[in-house]
């Protein structure tokens, strides 16, 4: 990528724009995307590539008739479970690397590209996947090195993990949970309650489960056999192929080597588990929206209207390019945030804003990008045989699960003030593809404190961009940071969370820019995507602008300063046509999943 290259991309709207066909920066971006028949995964090693292919090769033999039957049919994807076991796939990729073999281990990087194949090609998959990395997760974190062994051997059984958190009166407040932890004479304990809105627990071969002591009301984090019979699967609470269950513990007796953690080592390995599984999210998203991008653009450019192709219209053109766009984003800031999980340590602690936002902006975007998609293909994102009538419903999920928009918004609010006015020092992480076990992933110890997490400059990287949508973009972000100062939220406002929404919104964009820059730099991607990029950032930052001017808690000098940020992007025809013919319009017909 050549951000300091002024010509690269003009300055000025309506001069010539874009690389030549065929330099290493163009196969750069057009590799982008994932594209399932033709992704080396040339970053992974050997071992983990084969199996990565082999999970492809699993979904393209099912094909695509039999993926939709069985989604229609809510059948329990028992032969995807059959496949993972036979190949061990949880096992190799789930298992960290003390009590595994071979090549087990927990590798984020590697961990993504399942992530985001098994979103690519439905987001049941996905999900027993994910849950099952919620589920390991308390274990993972504990001390009961006798339940790690226990798990490592259930998982190259094939087993699955559920994560029995949430609880039907009170979802996620974990603060008032009912299930209790009774103590018997003999130093046991018999465990009494219900979870509500768990994955896997139909199957799981552990439920690692949170609860409190009945006596002293200390927290408690602990481990069920969903076999056993105290054990009572009451039902599955969604229409699915998922079992996303209720289920109820009747007595069911607990011994202090099922105890995983107790007090507020409990409390932290619930919050810790759900920073690492949230992630997942995005990633999820990535894939849906990719697969639903192919399916949409192979049926427009192949349908004519009033003796024009579909795509021939500007506005249909327009749509698969603000798409194409997002979902470039989406990809660009999640995968850098991979680097950032991955260095982190008890003095390297940036990932707890970037996870939180693969979650709620990522999965976010997903959906602008399928409603944009929806916009051009109409009628056809409804038919039963389109993968994208799964994925106009599937996507609409991921933004509810593990922690909604508005509870991750509150989150990285609280990151603002230093990422702005207290920047610390930090070295730039490379990319961090080289195989290895995320050990601090599961040593990530209190959640107290977020407020004193510190942030590289993010003025170094915007500094070095001069792109003519990036420069707008640096305007409204002095904008933004002006609005802290001299418009600085009341008490008042800062109870309004309805304000601090908005806030938080166009504080997400800016840290959002950030990564997407980091790794345009990183992965050569073509300056004119970046500055189409950024368009789009430059339209909604003044949306969100917008809509915090019209609050009515909104002071004078803060609506002045919000009036300001609303901002016309550079709209360069000859750039937007670039990235159309070049990256946009180039992907039709590069895939289609086998029949």
């Amino acid at each position: 990528m050549l951000l300091n290259d002024a010509a690269t991309l003009p300055k000025e709207e309506g001069q010539a724009a874009g690389q030549k066909i065929g330099t290493p920066t163009v196969q750069a971006t057009r590799r982008l995307l994932l594209n399932p028949k033709t992704e080396a995964y040339d970053h992974l090693d050997a071992a983990s590539r084969k199996l990565v292919r082999k999970t492809i090769e699993f979904f393209e033999q099912k094909g695509k008739a039999r993926l939709k039957e069985d989604d229609h049919e809510r059948v329990w994807y028992s032969d995807f479970l059959e496949f993972s076991k036979q190949e061990k796939l949880f096992a190799t990729f789930l298992t960290i690397q003390e009590y595994g073999s071979g090549d087990c281990r927990w590798d984020t990087c590697r961990n993504c590209a399942i992530n985001e194949i098994l979103g690519f090609y439905g987001l049941s998959y996905w999900y027993t996947w994910q849950v099952t990395i919620l589920g390991l997760g308390p274990i993972w974190m504990s001390g009961n090195a006798l339940v790690k062994t226990r798990t490592a051997q259930l998982l190259q059984d094939g087993g699955i993990f559920a994560f029995g958190l949430s609880e039907k009166e009170h979802g996620a407040d974990i603060y008032a949970s009912d299930m209790d932890l009774v103590a018997q004479e003999d130093g046991s304990y018999l465990a009494s309650g219900s979870k509500y809105y768990i994955g896997n627990a139909n199957e799981a071969a552990l439920v690692a489960t949170f609860g409190k002591f009945a006596d002293s009301g200390e927290y408690v984090f602990f481990v069920v056999d969903a076999r056993h019979d105290k054990y009572e699967l009451v039902k599955n609470v969604i229409n699915s192929q998922n079992y996303v269950a209720e289920y109820r513990l009747n007595d069911y007796p607990i011994q202090e080597q099922d105890i995983l953690a107790k007090g507020r080592d409990a409390w932290d390995m619930a919050l810790n588990t759900v920073n690492v599984g949230k992630f997942n999210l995005g990633w999820a998203s990535i894939g849906i929206s990719t697969h639903a991008f192919y399916e949409a653009l192979n049926h427009a450019s192949a349908r004519r209207l009033f003796d024009h192709y579909v795509t021939d219209f500007i506005h249909v053109q327009q749509l698969f390019t603000d798409a194409y766009a997002r979902l470039a984003a989406m990809k660009l800031f999640a995968t850098r945030a991979i680097d950032y999980m991955r260095v982190a340590g008890p003095d390297d602690r940036r990932y707890l804003l970037f996870t939180p936002m693969v979650k709620m902006k990522v999965t976010t975007q997903g959906e602008e990008v399928i409603n944009a998609l929806w916009d051009v293909i109409a009628a056809k994102g409804f038919e039963k045989d389109m993968y994208f009538e799964m994925a106009a419903r599937d996507i609409r999920a991921l933004p509810k699960l593990e922690g909604t928009v508005h509870v991750n918004m509150a989150l990285i609010i609280k990151f603002m003030a230093n990422y702005f006015f207290k920047p610390g020092k930090y070295a730039d992480p490379p990319r961090m593809t080289a195989p290895g076990n995320d050990d601090f992933l599961f040593q990530q110890g209190l959640t107290k404190g977020l407020g004193k997490t510190r942030f590289h400059d993010y003025r170094k990287v915007y500094g070095e961009v001069h792109l003519p949508n990036v420069r707008i973009f640096k305007k409204q972000i002095r904008l933004l940071k002006l609005l802290l100062v001299v418009g600085k939220p009341s008490k008042e406002q800062i109870k309004d969370f309805d304000f601090l929404l908005n806030l938080g919104e166009l504080f997400t964009l800016v840290v959002y820019g950030q990564l997407i820059l980091e790794n345009a730099r990183l992965l050569n991607i073509d300056d004119a995507v970046i500055d189409q990029i950024f368009e789009v950032m430059i339209r909604d930052f003044s949306k969100y602008a917008l809509q915090l001017y019209t609050k009515g808690s909104t002071t004078f000098i803060q609506q002045k300063i919000c009036q300001r940020m609303v901002k016309r992007p550079v709209v360069d025809r000859k750039r937007f046509s670039y990235v159309w013919e070049t990256y946009v319009s180039a992907l039709k017909d590069q895939y289609e999943m086998n029949p």
